[in-house]
């Protein structure tokens, strides 16, 4: 995976009146996808994806409230907050039903959305997010969400990078290291610890969704993801109807 690209490449910002920074790319007047980041990251967790993506899509990327270039939240957050604050951004570029991509809490966001408000979500692609984790791991995250909220934004980053990337891929890329570090130390803190709290938590509202979501959804997971394992995706699948799910090995 590669991080680098020229300034000239990167998409210019633009925010809306609730201080969501956003950009947009690709030809006027195709299909739009929007991406949403997953926890202490940013929309610029896509840059590496962005050229193939926007090559047939209008990509919509935009950071989370408190995170990138985002204002905190407007009110205390939760998953409709984040749905809602996707909500008033594709109003605000007359965006009428876009596909929805999520990762990880991203995919929670999307679940949310599409429930919250019905036939606005073209479709749902749903990567690397947690669903009903067990009683263990329900605690587990918990924890972690408790140690933020008590330490600040760097107290479980360590363990969080040794989760995402394998032991080669952190010696061997350690520019990317550096990155994702860089991304969470500019997270509002606040913003940051109330985040992972949804994350922890938020699950329990989108087991056996209602209303039911009924738009198309692909659910994808890796083999070895340990936060959001193949069992949550297939879980999910199974709670929306026509869901097709891929485990990548």
């Amino acid at each position: 995976m590669s991080t680098t690209r020229l300034a000239s490449d990167i998409p210019a910002t633009s925010r809306t009146a609730d201080g969501t920074a956003f950009d947009i790319s690709g030809p006027d007047g195709a299909p739009v996808m929007v991406l949403i980041h997953g926890l202490g990251l940013c929309r610029r967790l896509w840059d590496h994806h962005l050229p193939a993506l926007a090559a047939g899509h209008r990509v919509l990327r935009y950071d989370l409230y408190g995170h990138g270039d985002s204002a905190p939240p407007p009110a205390p957050a939760s998953l409709t907050v984040y749905a809602d604050q996707l909500a008033r951004l594709c109003d605000h570029l007359d965006i009428a039903s876009p596909v929805i991509v999520g990762f990880s809490i991203g995919g929670m966001i999307n679940r949310r959305f599409a429930m919250d408000y019905p036939g606005r979500a073209a479709a749902l692609i749903i990567l690397n997010s947690p669903h009903d984790r067990g009683p263990q791991a329900q605690q587990q995250v918990e924890a972690r969400a408790t140690a933020v909220r008590d330490e600040g934004r760097m107290a479980t980053m360590d363990a969080a990078l040794d989760r995402w990337f394998t032991p080669v891929f952190r010696q061997d890329t350690p520019s990317v290291m550096r990155r994702v570090r860089e991304w969470r130390k500019i997270v509002d803190p606040e913003s940051y610890a109330a985040a992972a709290a949804v994350l922890a938590h938020g699950v329990r509202e989108l087991v056996r969704p209602h209303p039911p979501i009924s738009c198309l959804t692909l659910v994808v997971t890796c083999e070895n993801d340990t936060g959001s394992t193949p069992s949550m995706s297939r879980a999910i699948g199974t709670e929306i109807d026509g869901a097709e799910v891929q485990i990548i090995g």
